[in-house]
């Protein structure tokens, strides 16, 4: 009997260890955040911190705005940011998604996103049409700003081609590379001020490129998500006008199947913890749970409702 007996609490107790192990792999979480030089990286910093608090171990990895849905769609990825444009279009399943994206849900819209066009000041670039025949830096493929990129020179009617260099690199390599005369232009989608072209901003006279209404208007056409927002005057060194551009949102995505507790305790952490987020992204200063929740056309996780009913912002 007592054999027995300390057989079955061995069993037990292994058994409750395994339970143990399996809830704290369950607080695992991967983020996929953004290139280095822009504001996601060290946001998921920030979120990984935050959660740390709430017993959640959130692992930090690069990636870019049509690559984090495709890595949280396929679960390779549990939470990772998000552009309201690209992710609605992989939802829907329009290009450069090939087919919907059904495992991915909104937990939190938190900032716009302002799509730049640098050029050296030197270069001549007045408008986007006198990109042509020159080198410029974009982002990796899998970049929501690439993608626009391609959409900005469609409406232009041009493409990569007509381009006499095409260089695919992150936000401080593009820096390197203007710094140098080895691109005269690049793009990226952030906030304002963008650390990466106050770096440029530092070492050579620079020019934001406007995108005028006729040409928002087009872009508008190929995806209706797209917002008109104007970079301030003085946003950068001789900036001396306000410049239009284009906008869309940044957001937080999770696995529509990731537990709820998990968002759950990760959102109010985000909500109870802001100032921490501010500090990097002064974006998100005037952010609320009500404007967190709001609907950008992709359905709301499980874990995200109850926190915003449990708050009143639903």
């Amino acid at each position: 009997m007592t054999h027995t007996f300390a057989q079955s609490k061995s069993a037990l107790i292994f058994a409750a260890l395994l339970c143990g192990a399996a809830g704290a792999q369950a607080q695992q979480v991967k983020l996929m955040t953004g290139p280095q030089g822009g504001s996601w990286y060290p946001l998921g910093g920030a979120i990984s911190n935050i959660a740390d608090r709430a017993g959640i171990k959130v692992q930090v990895l690069p990636g870019a705005g049509i690559a984090n849905v495709l890595a949280v769609n396929r679960s390779r990825a549990d939470m990772g940011f998000g552009n309201s444009i690209s992710t609605v279009d992989g939802v829907a399943g329009r290009a450069p998604f090939e087919q919907p994206t059904k495992n991915v849900c909104n937990v939190a819209t938190l900032y716009p996103q302002y799509f730049q066009v640098v050029a050296n000041a030197d270069a001549n670039i007045n408008s986007l049409a006198d990109l042509k025949g020159k080198p410029i830096a974009v982002q990796p493929r899998g970049n929501t700003a690439e993608f626009i990129t391609q959409q900005t020179l469609q409406v232009y009617g041009m493409n990569y081609k007509d381009m006499s260099r095409i260089s695919h690199v992150s936000y401080s390599d593009a820096v390197s590379l203007m710094k140098d005369n080895n691109a005269q232009a690049f793009t990226l989608g952030t906030t304002v001020p963008a650390s990466s072209i106050m770096d440029l901003a530092s070492a050579r006279d620079i020019k934001i490129v406007s995108i005028p209404e006729d040409k928002f208007q087009a872009m508008r056409k190929l995806n209706p998500g797209y917002t008109k927002l104007v970079i301030p005057a003085n946003s950068y060194p001789k900036q001396t006008t306000p410049v239009p551009t284009i906008g869309y949102a940044t957001h937080l995505i999770a696995r529509c199947d990731l537990d709820a507790e998990v968002v759950y305790k990760v959102l109010k952490g985000m909500v109870e913890n802001k100032a921490d987020l501010v500090a990097i992204a002064n974006a998100m200063a005037g952010l609320t749970p009500k404007l967190m929740a709001e609907d950008i056309g992709i359905p709301l996780h499980k874990g995200a409702q109850r926190y915003y009913k449990e708050v009143g912002a639903l």
